[in-house]
């Protein structure tokens, strides 16, 4: 018997890259599957977010993501350039979006495949692993993908002929995010219940043994 996890995932989220590592463990280890449902940041979902929001929040977020990185050993650095286009000083969140409608589009076109969460794995560390400046730039994504087995330039040949289909999928994953009881990312949701956080691994692993998740035979 497998078992289905969603994850709602998101690009700028640090926690968002920093799940992959436990994910890909889960995977491995146990029966399950993992569909990865790309959703918008919440600068964007949100706006007017991070203003409203307690000025504590962002340093303690970049605080701790790099932390848990260091102890958990993954390579880690917030991108550059921010997936994001967003004036750190006044926090205004600009309308035209295209690193992060992008990578957000890739993966529902992904999705749509079966094959998001692999993809995610693949490029997420060229924004977030610190080995590259300018991960939009030249080739990196399109190697990174490669390497996984896609082809980066029909995906993006796809979605701009299309580009409100992978639109929709996002708003259905929103829609499904919202509706699971949590709004932030990662969130893993299995039936019906969600998992929020990198750290919750483990417990989303206890709840599915609990109704009969089985480790991978070796």
């Amino acid at each position: 018997m497998s078992f289905q996890v969603d994850l709602f995932f998101s690009f700028r989220s640090p926690y968002s890259y920093l799940a992959l590592t436990g994910t890909r463990r889960m995977v491995e280890s146990y029966e399950v599957e993992v569909i990865l449902r790309p959703v918008y940041p919440l600068a964007v979902r949100v706006p007017g977010f991070f203003k409203s929001a307690n000025p504590q929040f962002a340093r303690y977020v970049v605080l701790d993501s790099r932390r848990v990185a260091e102890r958990e050993g993954i390579p880690f650095r917030f991108p550059r350039p921010d997936p994001i286009v967003q004036n750190m000083t006044t926090l205004d969140v600009a309308a035209e979006q295209p690193y992060i409608h992008r990578l957000t589009r890739l993966a529902a076109a992904t999705q749509l495949e079966g094959r998001s969460l692999a993809f995610t794995q693949a490029i997420s560390p060229v924004l977030w692993d610190g080995g590259i400046n300018g991960w939009n730039e030249g080739d990196h994504l399109a190697r990174a993908a490669n390497a996984a087995g896609f082809d980066l330039g029909a995906l993006d040949a796809a979605i701009s002929a299309d580009p409100d289909r992978y639109e929709r999928i996002i708003a259905e994953n929103e829609q499904a995010h919202a509706a699971s009881g949590h709004w932030g990312v990662p969130t893993f949701v299995f039936e019906g219940e969600p998992f929020f956080g990198q750290d919750r691994i483990d417990v989303l692993i206890w709840r599915m043994e609990s109704k009969g998740l089985k480790r991978r035979a070796r």
